[in-house]
């Protein structure tokens, strides 16, 4: 067990904060990052098709603050998350296409199949906080791409981006959700309860971090 002065002397041995911005993601376009099965890639508004057949399951929205859209709303709602390509200020974004190799996107065949996005977030720029975010089509849940690539994403953002800290947010109703951020090292520090208000209830946040000694300690 480490007393207050071990986590003093750890936290100052971490220094200020370093973040590597502004980091445009742009450049990922062309050399995605890759998983064992996957690829991720920089989100593009021509992905709503693949992306609004999982945007649109009510067993989806019910975790996440979406509302019901239709299909052209879907889209636009596609287009604005794919025009995030800069980390620079707070509440800045890059979603990233999961992209499954050999599997055919629903609106054409000849291109891969999009079955999830990833996000980072900057929730502090000032104090190096990043967030991440995912959401996976329920047909390709349990087969452990979630976790491949919300690993992969995990240390990009450490090794590129240098943040001292990454959380995640989720509704504390999400089983699968809090169990991949267990898997990932992430801790579960609070629950706010009654946080948000969607479909007809008051909702409980999660809230879900790791530093950068933790990462690093456990990838060895």
């Amino acid at each position: 067990m480490t007393d207050g002065s071990d986590q003093v002397a750890a936290a100052e041995a971490d220094g200020p904060p370093a973040l590597r911005f502004p980091y445009d993601a742009t450049a990922l376009t062309e050399q995605p990052l890759r998983t064992g099965r996957l690829v991720l890639r920089p989100l593009e508004a021509s992905d709503a098709a693949d992306i609004y057949e999982y945007q649109r399951l009510p067993e989806v929205i019910r975790y996440l603050p979406w509302p019901e859209r239709d299909r052209a709303e879907g889209y636009d709602h596609t287009a604005k998350r794919a025009a995030g390509r800069t980390l620079a200020a707070d509440g800045d974004f890059v979603f990233f296409a999961a992209v499954l190799p050999g599997t055919p996107a629903t609106d054409d065949p000849a291109r891969d199949r999009v079955i999830g996005d990833f996000m980072i977030r900057v929730s502090s720029a000032k104090h190096a906080q990043l967030e991440l975010g995912w959401v996976l089509h329920p047909d390709f849940q349990g087969r452990g791409y979630a976790r491949e690539a919300a690993q992969t994403l995990l240390d990009f953002t450490f090794e590129t981006l240098n943040p001292h800290r990454v959380q995640a947010f989720l509704d504390a109703r999400n089983g699968a959700s809090a169990a991949l951020c267990e898997r990932l090292g992430m801790r579960r520090e609070a629950t706010i309860l009654e946080e948000e208000y969607h479909d007809g209830e008051w909702q409980d946040t999660a809230i879900y971090g790791v530093l950068r000694r933790e990462w690093a300690a456990a990838r060895g």
